[in-house]
């Protein structure tokens, strides 16, 4: 070997002789040996030699760090004959000394780098030994793979893929498939990278099948097997919640998860395809509502077109369905409840009186879970006993709802609860005879029971109210039993500890105290216990605890639910606990419980005053800004008139000074003069003129205004009939809020008319300042009226603009005084409104209550009804065989329908 490697070392320029001396290298560490016809024992020994062999070769040869980074520059060569050997040595090293030959890889500047360069030679053979190697480099090492990752192996692995067939590729699309693996698998950062990367949604052609699904190659039932497990890495329940949860949305976005669903439903599937399909769903769709929206809208192609929930759980509960598949169709029944309160609000609707299809012609999800309850194959009354589980889980509500659920048992006895035919079929035990396990189906419907009762105290009433049950369970926990009897009474304890634990003491004979005195009489405070914590100590328990999927070696095995093993987790402490507990410390637990309850309730009281109170000021504040604002724009028009108003007096008292020395001017020079600077007196009186127009004007827009005025009269001022306060306060919410808009639009109407009034005595300012301009510049004729013409026309435009402020005033006045009687009407509408909603919500309550006792009626209504037409059947066939009818008779045959109970059930 050292010769070998010094070859390496020293002879770089003869390409043939490196190639021959990596082959040897490779022969001397490889395993790989011809298989020779010897016996199975010697083929063993020769085996383990050769292991031995090759490992202690490996180990003398990466001794030495620089022999495997010799051999990492070999593989930059492109000769074929010292590339190829090279790949194959390098891959032989890291299957004998993984771990060692990758920290090696790690230390080497660039090594893990030039490795990648494989994928991209164009010789198919280098680059599939390539995809090999990097099989083994990435295997158990977070920090390869990293490096893999972002060297951009996932777009060249899936272009391989995509150029090879994709599923019907060969051995190269399984070899990628398996190093994607090893690259997803368990390592967050590189499936987030996936994700962004958009590498998601080049998936989806993986899962494009025709409608001819016969004749599928070995080589494409394994392709897709591992396309399915690659899909699951990215949406595992192990993985962190939120990189799951985008995963699933990017998956139903692109239309991946459709594809998986329509392969699902498509014909000629082989079985092991179809299973994993079924758990590649079940985690696609698990905990994301938008994915199992769109699974509970899918429909199977069959005439008439029946929901995809419906006909897998026809396979869950049919026995003649393989087990594995029976198993993935209840897995996936539990995801698509996961979290999932709409869905399990729909299931448990389907067994409800009122929703229930009377004509027939279709299964619902409740008929079929009902049938593989109390059918006589033990395997589908587990399975169909824990998806029902799964429909009540952390929903108090669809339990309570669950109680209205009844049965017809055998023609001519009344139907009985759900909830009692349960404990009717466990009280029976070993009596009927099943298919399968002998304690599977007790297990399935204890664990019901328990789930069923956690956390709902009317269930627990329901459950005492039978007074079958208790006896039966503290009969059942008491008796020493053998090894697989002592999980049955290990639930058994369960179930009466939920029933203590959970008690609202609402029946006298079966109040807390009294139960816990009946178990120490009975059974014993530490036998019970002891019994209780059995569960945990299970082998089976510890196996369901771990996941969520229900795997399973073989039927028997089948006993634990993974969420119930959450229940047991969380209940047993609590129940040893109330057991222990004296009637002292439960009447405090239970005072301080009505405490805690008052004082929420005083809590949520005032929470919800304070939003309200929230709310109001809140609305309050938005009235008071717009208000300010209205104010503050008013404010400084105001503050512009007067300003303006202001101006036109000190305007005024210099025009009167300068008027006055004029006249003196002219008295003492006299002269007849008729223009100055050009302007004639024709245009004097052509300004006069104006004047007179704008007059008219204003005096039209005063009497606009006067109209204006009498309206708001008859609005402030209105004269309502009399009548009854029902009377009054229905036409207050009917013309309140009328009247508050019609307030509105005047006020609007009352602005505008202000700004163009405004407006206008800005023109007529102007105008007025154009005349003096003009007047200032034309001689003022001494005698006769002339002489007070200009003294005149002053005085006359201070009238006017003082007329026009004041009214300007008013209407200011006018919109203050709407604005509070608007406030005023305002509150007044907002008192009847709150007595209205007071009234509206007792109607709806009283409604809400006919209405179910009304439901409850008709339910009754048609059960008596059924029960009248079996009467009426079973006469009339009687009848026909001759035999006399009469009441006595009916009594009698009820009597007998009775007695044979048991052989007419199911």
């Amino acid at each position: 070997m050292e010769h070998l490697i010094t070859v390496l070392q020293t002879d770089r320029s003869d390409s043939e002789i490196i190639g021959y001396a990596l082959d040897t290298l490779y022969n001397i560490i490889s395993n790989d040996i011809e298989e020779e016809e010897q016996d199975d024992s010697e083929e063993e020994n020769s085996q383990k030699q050769a292991d031995d062999l090759g490992s202690q070769f490996t180990e003398i040869f990466i001794k030495q760090q620089e022999n495997v980074t010799l051999l990492l520059t070999y593989l930059e060569e492109f000769d074929f004959h010292v590339r190829w050997p090279g790949v194959k040595l390098l891959t032989s090293l890291l299957k004998q000394r993984g771990p060692q030959v990758q920290q090696i890889i790690l230390v080497v500047p660039m090594g893990v780098s030039r490795l990648m360069d494989l994928l991209a030679d164009s010789r198919e053979v280098i680059r599939n030994d390539g995809v090999l190697l990097l099989q083994q480099l990435t295997k158990s090492n977070a920090a390869i793979q990293k490096i893999v990752a972002f060297e951009n192996a996932f777009e060249r692995l899936l272009d391989i893929v995509t150029d090879e067939g994709n599923s019907d590729g060969g051995i190269v699309v399984e070899d990628c498939l398996l190093l994607l693996q090893n690259l997803l698998k368990n390592n967050n950062s590189n499936q987030n990278f996936f994700k962004e990367g958009s590498y998601i949604q080049r998936m989806k052609p993986w899962f494009e099948v025709g409608d001819d699904n016969s004749g599928w190659s070995a080589q494409k039932v394994t392709n897709l097997h591992l396309m399915l497990q690659l899909v699951r890495v990215l949406v595992s329940p192990t993985n962190p919640p939120g990189a799951t949860s985008s995963c699933q949305k990017a998956m139903f976005h692109c239309g991946l998860l459709q594809q998986l669903c329509t392969i699902l439903m498509a014909t000629g599937v082989p079985a092991d395809i179809l299973t994993e399909t079924i758990n590649t769903v079940s985690e696609v769709i698990r905990g994301c509502q938008i994915n199992q929206d769109y699974f509970a809208s899918v429909n199977a192609p069959s005439n008439p077109p029946r929901p995809a929930i419906v006909v897998l759980l026809m396979s869950m509960v049919n026995e003649r369905q393989p087990f594995v598949l029976r198993c993935a169709v209840l897995y996936c029944f539990q995801c698509f409840l996961y979290k999932n309160q709409k869905g399990q609000g729909e299931i448990v609707s389907t067994l409800l009186p009122s929703t229930i299809d009377a004509t027939g012609n279709s299964v619902s999800a409740g008929q079929l879970l009902c049938g593989g309850l109390f059918s006589t194959d033990s395997l589908s009354n587990w399975c169909a006993a824990v998806a029902l589980a799964h429909a009540l889980q952390e929903n108090a509500t669809l339990k309570e709802q669950l109680l209205r659920v009844q049965l017809a048992t055998s023609i001519g006895n009344p139907p009985v609860s759900l909830l009692q035919q349960c404990t009717n079929i466990l009280s029976q035990g070993d009596k009927i005879d099943r298919r399968g396990s002998k304690v599977q189906t007790r297990v399935g419907l204890l664990m019901l029971l328990c789930t069923w009762l956690s956390n709902c105290p009317i269930a627990v009433t329901h459950f005492l109210h039978n007074p079958a049950n208790i006896p039966f369970l503290t009969g059942q926990i008491a008796e020493n039993l053998g090894e697989e009897e002592r999980l049955v009474q290990g639930l058994c304890a369960l179930l009466l500890g939920i029933s203590i634990y959970y008690n609202d003491n609402s029946l006298e004979n079966y109040k807390k105290e009294k139960l816990k005195q009946l178990i120490e009489k009975r059974i014993g405070k530490e036998n019970f216990v002891e019994k209780l914590n059995f569960i945990s100590k299970h082998e089976l328990y510890s196996r369901a605890a771990q996941k969520p999927q229900p795997t399973f070696s073989s039927p028997d095995h089948m006993i634990f639910d993974h969420e119930f093993t959450k229940l047991v987790k969380e209940l047993e402490g609590v129940i040893t606990k109330a057991i222990y507990k004296s009637s002292e410390e439960d009447k405090k637990e239970e005072e301080v419980k009505k405490t805690l309850e008052q004082h929420d309730n005083i809590i949520t009281h005032y929470k919800k005053v304070i939003r309200e109170q929230d709310q109001h000021l809140e609305e309050l504040k938005q009235q008071v800004e717009v208000l300010k604002s209205q104010n503050e724009q008013l404010q400084t028009t105001v503050t512009q008139q007067v300003s303006q108003i202001q101006q036109h007096k000190d305007q005024y008292n210099l025009l009167k000074v300068q008027l006055g020395k004029d006249v003196q001017h002219h008295n003492s020079h006299g002269g007849d003069a008729v223009q100055m600077n050009g302007v004639p007196a024709e245009e004097i009186g052509k300004l006069r003129e104006e004047i007179e127009e704008w007059k008219d004007k204003l005096e039209l827009l005063q009497g606009q205004l006067r109209e204006k005025d009498s309206l708001i009269e008859n609005l402030k001022y209105p004269q309502p009939e009399m009548g009854t306060t029902e009377q009054s306060s229905q036409m207050m919410r009917s013309d309140g809020s009328e009247l508050d808009n019609e307030l509105h639009k005047e006020v609007e109407t009352l602005r505008t008319q202000i700004q163009s009034q405004s407006t206008d005595i800005t023109r007529l300012q102007a105008e007025k300042l154009e005349l003096l301009q003009q007047m200032n510049t034309v001689p003022i004729p001494v005698s006769g009226d002339d002489d007070a013409m200009p003294a005149a026309k002053t005085m006359e435009l201070e009238g006017r603009l003082s007329a026009l402020l004041q009214e300007t005033q008013e209407l200011k006045n006018e919109v203050k005084s709407l604005f509070e009687e608007k406030i005023s009407l305002k509150q007044q509408l907002d008192s009847s409104n709150s007595t209205v909603a007071i009234l509206q919500n007792e109607k709806t309550k009283l409604q809400q209550e006919v209405a179910e006792s009304k439901k409850e009626q008709d339910d009754l209504l048609v059960l008596l009804a059924d029960q009248d037409q079996k009467i009426l059947t079973l006469k009339d066939k009687l009848k026909e065989l001759g035999e006399p009818v009469e009441d006595e008779d009916d009594i009698e045959s009820g009597d007998q329908g009775d007695e044979d109970e048991d052989e007419e059930e199911d």
